[in-house]
């Protein structure tokens, strides 16, 4: 039974699932430049990049890493969002899509931080003003903290993003009286604009966490 209920979120499970293919359809919903006048998706989608933009100059002080968080702020919300709509796939609902962005972005900041600021590296794993006698467990505590973070990061746009959809499809299982289908109805349409700040919001935070272990470094 877990492993139907489950099975919603990657209906095919050959060796290589064509649903996947989904993971690629913000190249199709991000705005061209084929207008005179900029469209209304443009100037949403410049708006909130304006936003982003100025939200993670007072957080980063590397300016030259604007670009790419914004396209993996766009990246993640394009395919958070099109998982609301009906026979699309919902990417970021699998460890497989959140861990590869989270681990690389990891990796790099580690591998930086080690090989050009060892000292500063190795100041962040005992705060300051930590008494003599817990400076080797909070060592070991930092260090199990810093090893966990691509994970967390990970498994919190996973968890968030399958906990709605896993709820909206055991709705959608049980409307067999007709008395209830119009509350039901109700409740979906709640649980959609739920899940559609959820999706936002998790964008946002994945953007966030990021920026702020980049600017540890």
């Amino acid at each position: 039974m877990m492993t139907n209920l489950f099975s919603v979120f990657d209906p095919c499970t050959g060796f290589f699932s064509l649903n996947w293919l989904s993971a690629g359809m913000f190249m199709i919903i991000m705005p061209y430049s084929f207008w005179i006048l900029p469209n209304k998706l443009t100037l949403l989608n410049n708006k909130i990049l304006n936003l982003i933009s100025k939200e993670m100059l007072s957080l980063m002080k590397y300016k030259g890493n604007n670009l790419i968080m914004m396209s993996l702020f766009m990246f993640i919300l394009v395919n958070n969002t099109m998982g609301l709509l009906p026979y699309v796939f919902t990417s970021p609902s699998h460890l497989t899509f959140s861990l590869t962005l989270a681990l690389p972005f990891w990796l790099s900041f580690m591998i930086y931080g080690w090989m050009n600021k060892t000292n500063k590296m190795f100041s962040h794993l005992v705060p300051v003003g930590t008494p003599g006698i817990l400076m080797p467990f909070m060592v070991v505590i930092e260090t199990i903290s810093n090893l966990i973070r691509p994970g967390s990061l990970a498994v919190r746009l996973t968890a968030n993003m399958i906990a709605g959809h896993l709820l909206m499809s055991l709705l959608g299982n049980s409307m067999n009286n007709i008395y209830l289908i119009f509350m039901l109805m109700m409740v979906l349409m709640v649980l959609m604009m739920f899940e559609l700040a959820v999706s936002i919001i998790q964008s946002y935070v994945f953007l966030t966490l990021t920026t702020l272990y980049s600017s540890e470094i």
